[in-house]
């Protein structure tokens, strides 16, 4: 007698694919973030990126957020557009940010976060994001990975931060996420691949800042 599933059970495993396909993308854009704030002016008479240097940003959270308005300050000198600015940050740099008593208290930043959620919104009118990825991006990733064509790879092990505004960088998609599956019959089992095809680069380095430790 044959039994049959009334439920997905191959759900799951299709959500997997989908999220190390999209780590491994959100890692390709926070390295190139940093290449960006490295680069140089892509016109005559234009502005290149920042690389910020904060000796102690990675254990001060006060200097970090002075270093994160600074950047701030260097975007408006560059007229890149004040909206859609985003600041990416590992989650121990994230929660050492929501501990800062300016950062929370109503009298300098109004409802910016909240303590017990463990949550800020803003820091000098930047999105402060919160990556896991940034933990293996902030890296020394100075090998190129075999099969990316693009240069993404970059020694970021003393970047703390990247704060840039969403023309920094572009990308070019050949074919959405997608995925396959066919039973091999010599594994007694199911083949599945997830795939997808883009790459992306260096716009607007001038958009783009850096605060590393050295």
């Amino acid at each position: 007698m044959k039994q049959k599933n009334h439920y997905d059970v191959r759900s799951i495993y299709t959500s997997e694919m989908g999220r190390a396909l999209a780590n491994t993308v959100d890692k390709n854009l926070l390295q190139l973030a940093v290449l960006g704030a490295r680069a140089s002016s892509t016109i005559t008479g234009g502005n290149g990126g920042l690389s910020h240097i904060d000796a102690d940003a990675d254990t001060n959270t006060s200097s970090l957020i002075e270093s994160i308005f600074y950047c701030a300050q260097k975007l408006d000198e560059k007229d890149v557009p004040s909206m859609d600015r985003y600041c990416v940050v590992t989650p121990a740099t994230f929660y050492n940010i929501v501990q800062n008593d300016k950062i929370l208290n109503r009298d300098f930043g109004g409802n910016n976060g909240v303590y017990s959620d463990g949550t800020v919104i803003k820091v000098a009118g930047v999105n402060i994001i919160k990556s896991n990825t940034a933990v293996s991006a902030f890296a020394d990733n100075s090998t190129a990975v075999s099969g990316a064509n693009n240069t993404y790879n970059v020694d970021a092990s003393t970047t703390v931060a990247t704060v840039f505004h969403k023309s920094a960088i572009g990308t070019v998609k050949l074919m959405d996420l997608s995925m396959e599956s066919e039973y091999d019959i010599r594994r007694q089992g199911t083949l599945m691949v997830g795939k997808m095809a883009l790459g992306s680069g260096i716009v607007r380095p001038e958009s783009a800042c850096e605060i590393k430790t050295a």
